[in-house]
Formats: C-alpha cells, sequence, structure tokens
C-alpha cells in the first residue's frame, strides 16, 4: 500500500491598509469566489480522501475581515457603486482593472465579457491616463454596468455556476444587467465568501482534512533568522548588508500559530515553511510551539544526504527510497519531522495538467504515483512509500477547465478507488516510522536557494531599507509601546515574501508597482510611528528590471519666468518639461487625506536657477492660505528640500538640510524665490543646490500638512533632468 498526502497551500499576502482597513488588490476576495470554499467543497464528495490544507494567516485574517464587514475594497466598492453615478475617473478605473483575469477560462467563454474587452483593446496598447480615458469614452453606461457585474460573476465558484439558481439565471441572461442584478451578485459573493473559514473548521473537525499553517505574514524564515543563510548557499555571493533577527521569524510563526487556535478552535500540528523555505534554525522555533512536523522539497533532502535525485526518461525516481519517507531532524534538544516533497508530480498539476482533458491528466497522475509507489516496495524490501505532493492550491485552476473541479474530481475517484492507494494527511504522513536526519541546509523549492526572494539588485534594495528601518525601531527606545508596536507590525507585514517575489528579472505581473508600493508604504508607516523622518529613497521605486518610470517630457529651451503665482504670459512656460502624472488609488496613496491636488508640474532651468510651476485644482494661495506646504524634496543632491508655506501674511521659501539626526534645519543662505497665486511658481538658485557646473537633479514635489506629508508627485519616481540642457 502506496500512502499519498497531497498538501494544498492556500496563500495571499496582506493587502491591508492598517489605517483605513482597505485590502488594496482584490485577490483575496476573488480567490474566495473560486477557490477557497470549492476546494474543501469538492473533497467532500470523496469522503475516503484524506488531504491537508496549509492556510496562511495573512490570508485567513483578510478572509475573516471581509466575511464579517471589517474590510474595504476599492475594486469592491466601484463594482456596486450604481454605473450612472460613476465619477470619470472611476470609468477609467473599471476599465483599467476589471478584465484582471485569466482570458482563456475565464473571460472568452463569457461572450459579454469577451465583447467588452475587444472593445477595450480597440484603444489599442498604452498604460498612460489619457489612454485609458479614450478606452473609456469607448464604454456606454450599460457597458459599464455589464463589466460591473462580469468582474466579479467571472470567478464565481463553480459549484454555484452549477446549482445556484441566482448564478445560472445571471450567466444564461449574460447582458444588459440591471442594478438589481448588481446586488444579487453582491448577495452571492457574501454568502461564499461567509462560508469558507467555517467550511474548512467544520471538515477538519469531521478529520477528513487536516490544517495546517505558516508564519503570519509569509515571510522567509530562514532569511529572518539570519540573510547569511543565503551566503551558505551561494558562497559565491556576498551581501552588503546582514538582516539577523530571530526574534522577528519566532513572532511570525507564533502569531500564525495563535491566528490558527482562533480561528479553526485547535492547535496546528505541523507547518509548511513560506516557500519551502528551512534552515536548522528555524526547527527550534517550530518545536517549542509544539508544532510536529514541516514540509519542504525533494531537492532541500537531497543536499541534505549528499546526493542528487535523478529521473529516468520516464519522470521515474531512479532512486526512490530516500525520497519517500518521513525523517526527524534533531537540532541540539528539539525535534522536528520533515517531508519532502515530489517536486515533479506536484509540478505536473501545478504547471502541465491544465492544458490536458480532465480524465487523461487524474489517469496520468494516479499512475505514475502507483508506479512510484511499486519500485520502492521494490528497492526497500516490501516498505510502504509515503509519498507527499504539495503545491498551490489557488492560481493553478484558472487555466484549467471548469476551474479545475472536473480534474480534482477524477483524480479524488481515482485516488479512493484504487487498491494500492491510500490518502493521508500530514500527521498521518509523519508519524510513519522516521530515518534520522544529521542536518539540514538553507535552501527553498526554488532552485534550492533563497536567490528569487534576495539575490536580485531590486531585492537587496528592498532588504537595505527594512534593516534600517527595523534599526531604528530597536534604537528608538523612547517611544512609547503603542506606537513601537504598530511599527513592528508594519515591518512584520513588510517581512513578507510576496515583496520581494516580484523584484527582479524572473517574475512579473501587471501589479508590480502595487507591490513594491505596498512594501515601500508599510516601511514608511514604520518611521512615522516612531516619529522619525521618512528616507526619501522610499518614495521612489525600487524596481529597475523592465522599469516604467514616470514619462518625463524634457525642456526644450531655458526656461524664463516671471515668479509672481500667475500665468503671466501663456509663452512663459512653453519650452519647460513636464512629467505625465498618473492618479492613484487606494491605500496606494500616501495618506487617506490624499485628493490628487496638483494637477500639473512643469520645470526647467534659467542657465542660474531651477525654476518649478505646481499647478493646483484649487488657487495655491489658498491650499498655502489654509496651512498646506508645498515641498520640492530633492533626491539628487539628497538631504536637501525647499519648503513653501504661509507664514502670517509672507509666503517663505526656505532651503532645509536634513542634519544626521534626521532632522531638517534651515540653511543660512535663502536666496530661493517663490510666488502663490493662481499656480506656485519657485526658482532656486544652482549654486544653493550644489549644481554650479550643471549637472543633474531629481525631486518630488510634495504636499505636507502639519501633521506630515499627505501628497507626492510623481507617485513612483521623481523627476529627474540635466541642468546642462
Amino acid at each position: 500500500m502506496t500512502k499519498v498526502a497531497i498538501l494544498w497551500h492556500m496563500h495571499q499576502p496582506y493587502y491591508g491598509d492598517l489605517d483605513t482597513h482597505e485590502q488594496v488588490l482584490p485577490w483575496v476576495r476573488l480567490h474566495a469566489l473560486k477557490d477557497y470554499y470549492g476546494m474543501v467543497r469538492v473533497l467532500q464528495e470523496f469522503p475516503s480522501v484524506r488531504a491537508t490544507f496549509n492556510l496562511v494567516p495573512s490570508l485567513l485574517v483578510q478572509l475573516d475581515d471581509l466575511a464579517h464587514g471589517r474590510a474595504r475594497d476599492r475594486y469592491l466598492e466601484l463594482a456596486v457603486t450604481p454605473a450612472a453615478t460613476l465619477a470619470p475617473d472611476e470609468r477609467v478605473f473599471l476599465v483599467a482593472n476589471f478584465f484582471h483575469a485569466q482570458r482563456a477560462r475565464l473571460i472568452e467563454p463569457r461572450p459579454r465579457y469577451a465583447e467588452l474587452l475587444r472593445k477595450r483593446e480597440q484603444e489599442g496598447t498604452g498604460e498612460s491616463e489619457e489612454h485609458w480615458k479614450r478606452a473609456a469614452a469607448r464604454f456606454s453606461e450599460q457597458d459599464f454596468r455589464d463589466l460591473q457585474v462580469w468582474q466579479s460573476l467571472a470567478w464565481i465558484d463553480p459549484y454555484y455556476l452549477e446549482g445556484d439558481s441566482r448564478v445560472r439565471h445571471m450567466i444564461a441572461k449574460g447582458a444588459n444587467f440591471t442594478e438589481d442584478d448588481k446586488r444579487v451578485v453582491r448577495e452571492v459573493e457574501r454568502e461564499l465568501i461567509g462560508r469558507t473559514i467555517p467550511a474548512y473548521r467544520e471538515a477538519s473537525r469531521t478529520g477528513q482534512i487536516e490544517l495546517s499553517t505558516s508564519p503570519f505574514y509569509h515571510p522567509i524564515l530562514p532569511l529572518l533568522c539570519d540573510t547569511d543563510a543565503y551566503t551558505q548557499v551561494r558562497p559565491d555571493l556576498r551581501l552588503p548588508f546582514r538582516f539577523r533577527h530571530p526574534e522577528d521569524a519566532a513572532e511570525q510563526l507564533a502569531r500564525g500559530v495563535a491566528c490558527h487556535q482562533r480561528l479553526f478552535e485547535t492547535m496546528p500540528r505541523g507547518f509548511w515553511p513560506p516557500e519551502g523555505s528551512v534552515s536548522e534554525a528555524i526547527v527550534p522555533l517550530a518545536a517549542r510551539l509544539g508544532l510536529g512536523w514541516m514540509a519542504t522539497d525533494e531537492l532541500i533532502l537531497a543536499r541534505a544526504l549528499g546526493i542528487a535525485f535523478t529521473r529516468d526518461s520516464a519522470g521515474y525516481l531512479e532512486h526512490p527510497e530516500p525520497l519517500y519517507r518521513p525523517y526527524e531532524l534533531t537540532i541540539g534538544a528539539d525535534r522536528l519531522r520533515c517531508l519532502f516533497r515530489d517536486h515533479v508530480l506536484s509540478d505536473l498539476i501545478g504547471f502541465t495538467y491544465a492544458s490536458w482533458p480532465s480524465e487523461a491528466a487524474a489517469a496520468d497522475l494516479v499512475g505514475r504515483i502507483v508506479e512510484a509507489g511499486r519500485r520502492y516496495a521494490a528497492q526497500t524490501g516490501g516498505e510502504e512509500a509515503v509519498i507527499l505532493i504539495a503545491l498551490d492550491g489557488e492560481n493553478a485552476w484558472e487555466n484549467f477547465e471548469g476551474g479545475g473541479r472536473p480534474f480534482l474530481r477524477a483524480l479524488y475517484r481515482r485516488l479512493s478507488e484504487h487498491p494500492e492507494l491510500r490518502t493521508v494527511t500530514m500527521s498521518e504522513a509523519a508519524g510513519e516510522r522516521a530515518a534520522p536526519l544529521r542536518r539540514l541546509l538553507p535552501g527553498s523549492w526554488a532552485g534550492g536557494d533563497f536567490y528569487i526572494w534576495i539575490g536580485h539588485a531590486d531585492d537587496q534594495k528592498a532588504w537595505m531599507q527594512l534593516s534600517a528601518a527595523r534599526a531604528v525601531l530597536d534604537e528608538a527606545t523612547e517611544v512609547d509601546a503603542a506606537a513601537r508596536e504598530r511599527a513592528r507590525e508594519e515591518l512584520f507585514i513588510a517581512e513578507g515574501s510576496d515583496w520581494f517575489w516580484w523584484y527582479g528579472d524572473d517574475h512579473f505581473s501587471d501589479q508590480d508597482y502595487e507591490f513594491d508600493a505596498l512594501f515601500r508604504g508599510h516601511v514608511r508607516n514604520a518611521y512615522r510611528a516612531l516619529g522619525r523622518p521618512v528616507p526619501d529613497e522610499l518614495y521612489a521605486t525600487n524596481i529597475s528590471v523592465g522599469l516604467k518610470r514616470t514619462a518625463i517630457v524634457p525642456p526644450t529651451a531655458r526656461v524664463r519666468p516671471v515668479i509672481d503665482g500667475e500665468v503671466s504670459n501663456e509663452d512663459e512656460w512653453a519650452p519647460a518639461g513636464y512629467p505625465v502624472l498618473r492618479r492613484v488609488f487606494g491605500a496606494m496613496r500616501q495618506s487617506s487625506e490624499a485628493t490628487d491636488r496638483v494637477t500639473a508640474i512643469f520645470f526647467g532651468c534659467d542657465g542660474a536657477r531651477l525654476v518649478v510651476r505646481v499647478d493646483a485644482a484649487d488657487r495655491v494661495e489658498r491650499l498655502l492660505g489654509a496651512g498646506l506646504e508645498i515641498v520640492l524634496a530633492f533626491v539628487h543632491p539628497a538631504g536637501l528640500r525647499l519648503v513653501v508655506r504661509r507664514v502670517g501674511p509672507t509666503l517663505a521659501a526656505t532651503l532645509e538640510a536634513q542634519g544626521a539626526d534626521g532632522r531638517w534645519r534651515a540653511r543660512a543662505e535663502q536666496d530661493a524665490e517663490a510666488a502663490a497665486g493662481r499656480i506656485l511658481e519657485i526658482a532656486v538658485p544652482l549654486g544653493a543646490l550644489g549644481d554650479s557646473a550643471g549637472n543633474s537633479l531629481a525631486f518630488f514635489v510634495v504636499v505636507n500638512t502639519r501633521g506630515g506629508e499627505i501628497e507626492r508627485y510623481p507617485f513612483h519616481s521623481p523627476i529627474e533632468f540635466s541642468t546642462r540642457g
């Protein structure tokens, strides 16, 4: 008899904003509609099949917030807004963001949804706001209403598509939806999300499934313990920093266990380390919490044993006996059972079978499991193999027919009927007679190392930002406990693996900038919670590979305006350069107070001075009179800023330098000039910026209140230009 342990890893990073309770990206909600409930529900059709679900706490708390109405979701809010009342910028947002779905499986089978996508594509490609405005102009009110419905309806769980009369009616209708139809879709959404966590809790109580956990915000535990773990497996590389906080790793794991206990009313018996990333340092952390097992990839076992797993031309292990058994690793006084997944079998589900007919795919997988078990028994004198298949339990199904349900049903049926196979939970698999494991080298499922998360220049820049903020937290001993705890929470979120996954040249998504902005936003928030100045570099994107910087139109000639705060001559700013500003939505914004006050920025050089013009939605003199400040925050030269503020009846333009203590102090020379009326005009001597010879400058335009920064323009990257031109 071959024992088969299946572990479905359910994971989303923490998309939330701790101030606004907004989930910035919609993936928790959308996967809750399509995957989370259905994955446990389909298993219940096969009572003899046992499986393990690893549910990451950062996913669970967001699901729980959605189920209980504690979370905001801009995507959802715009999906339920009456189409007739959508503002122009909201229509742009819908057209730009409501087609984030797998085209072949989720869009094209829905004729109306596909028709709307093709209407958007008639405008061609582009990412500027002007492009999206032109695309949105092609949509009628009914188009927007149908798009609002399909953006949710396309993700609805196959169980509801097959058996819920409300959903079947909507699918049959297909188009020309009403506002009442939108309310029905929202009712189904609430029902589905509300059922998800209780469904797992109940299935766990029956014993059919085991629920395991992960560290709370899904960090790479070995790197939290010590980033030198990377150089252990890549000794040819050296990092320009060292992050070493095993106490963070311990706390993240402890919080994960506590969250699991709160939501499922039971203690998890094991855990999946994020990205299968392990090291000897994490063993005591898990064992001392009462966790009995962890799982990772076969490559980690091969390195621990000093062997290589080779396969024949059909993909079968030539020597399966080391892999198909549990191990026990002892580190000091601490012991932990370890299971290692069959990488090939797991990847067949994740990356190959989606293009196969479901029955053929299930037959192939089960046939491979049976043959692997037979080969193991033949080489061990009749011992029973314990084969682990572990993979992502949500993303693959977008590529399968029927949301993966036909494949899963075929797989579970064959597993339950085959006389040589028995499915087991992870704890049952770990409870088998274990072989001793003498050592465990650091590594992950991806190439056996941590390159994806720390090897790229962009990764390392982000790690240095995280490390610097973590050091500030340690030094801020005078700050009250509540503020320190808030900063710690922001940094724990920033320690999550997903932000680093999207840096570098190996993974791309339509929302790379959003992931980057979320990471930097959490690090900025830690500084703010501690009352420390935020480094300017945390406002500029970390992304350098495939960088889509803010489009900057350079000056065409010298710019010589009259600094009077008015457009006294239409030609005076005609040669100026300008950034193409993009709207920023939701918690990507710097503050909940942000309202896109600045509408345009122009810049240039008159030969001796940097000149800048700022246009706003209101008269700039009113904004300054209301207590706002407008700041030129220089990235190059670093540590300088020009602050324009109203001081009584006088407009002051103060050049400030940042000291070693992080505080800003006025410089002795104050030759800058500013005037505010309908617009703001500024002139700063290049010599005061250390640029008298003519070099390059880089700056943001920032809007401040007494409580701190509320807006920054451009959002992703500064205005950069050469003063030589």
